[in-house]
């Protein structure tokens, strides 16, 4: 305000009027990235369903997390949470937020909402539903929770760190779309998306581990938003905690290298198939030179190369 007062808010019951007007604006940017970029890169490319699919869900998700990485890392940067890591538990709980993280949250909601529909708008074939459905009903879930609980800072920092990952696979595979050959930007995927899990485990580690159980305020009070602290205070619940998550990050690293190990593997069968495809091509090619030198029989004829007898002609006396 004009005198310096800082404005902050709170969640309620209004925040579904707001979410429900973003959803409908999220729609609308959907359709014209959709019709103005996608479209138009697919009538070039000839793709077939299955991958014409594949690329516009990659499209639309592409444009989505480079704008929430760019918007995400600025409001980290301005609020100072990067550089003060100890405000990510610090004056827990976080009920009051400054207007930027209230909105990005909001936005955040509005558009894995809107998600929803557009499974049906998109005509998304029935096989990948359920893995899409699974995939924004996460999204939810951990938008959702770090918003009501009051978790919102760290919330923030995950998210900055999914979304850096998902953007280089999803680019990646517009790449791949476009050159089946450029699998470069997947191995750039593989080396970002460990640097993110490990800052990802490790920020657990500290806010769950260290930072929640020095809070000041360690009562169970939900009128003021703290639900967490007088359970993280309990090390067998802490424990029990951070024994979840690392069991979690473990099993998404394992899928991580079960899929890297499936494409190394079919990238080195490919590689031995097209050598001995080159190499039988090339003795087929050294058989046929060596019989056009040494010539070759047509009708128990031997013949050379221009297809006349080698046998010298006799010349009949005129």
């Amino acid at each position: 305000s004009a005198d310096g007062e800082l404005v902050q808010y709170h969640y309620g019951l209004k925040d579904l009027v707001t979410i429900l007007f973003y959803i409908f604006i999220a729609i609308i940017l959907h359709a014209v990235v959709q019709e103005y970029a996608l479209d138009k890169i697919n009538r070039r490319l000839h793709l077939s369903k299955v991958k014409h699919s594949k690329f516009n869900e990659s499209g639309q998700l592409v444009a989505f997390h480079l704008t929430s990485l760019i918007w995400c890392l600025y409001v980290v940067v301005t609020e100072g949470y990067i550089s003060n890591p100890r405000s990510l538990w610090e004056n827990y709980p976080h009920v009051y937020l400054p207007y930027q993280v209230k909105f990005f949250y909001l936005c955040q909601l509005a558009y894995w909402l809107h998600a929803l529909p557009e499974l049906y708008f998109q005509k998304v074939r029935k096989e990948e539903i359920p893995r899409q459905l699974r995939c924004i009903t996460l999204y939810l879930l951990h938008i959702a929770g770090a918003y009501l609980l009051n978790l919102t800072r760290l919330g923030l920092i995950l998210l900055l760190l999914q979304y850096l990952a998902e953007f280089f696979f999803h680019m990646a595979r517009l790449v791949y779309f476009t050159d089946e050959n450029n699998e470069k930007l997947f191995n750039v995927w593989a080396v970002v998306f460990v640097v993110t899990r490990l800052f990802t485990l490790t920020l657990y580690i500290l806010v769950i581990g260290f930072g929640l159980p020095r809070v000041e305020s360690q009562a169970l009070d939900p009128e003021r938003g703290n639900f967490f602290s007088f359970l993280f205070n309990n090390i067998l619940f802490r424990m029990s905690v951070l024994l979840l998550v690392c069991l979690f990050q473990a099993s998404v690293m394992w899928r991580f290298i079960h899929f890297q190990l499936r494409r190394w593997r079919e990238y080195w069968n490919e590689q031995s198939s097209r050598k001995r495809a080159a190499a039988a091509a090339g003795t087929k090619q050294q058989t046929k030179l060596l019989k056009r030198d040494s010539g070759y029989h047509e009708n128990g004829v031997v013949k050379a190369e221009n297809g006349t007898s080698p046998r010298t002609k006799k010349l009949k006396s005129p």
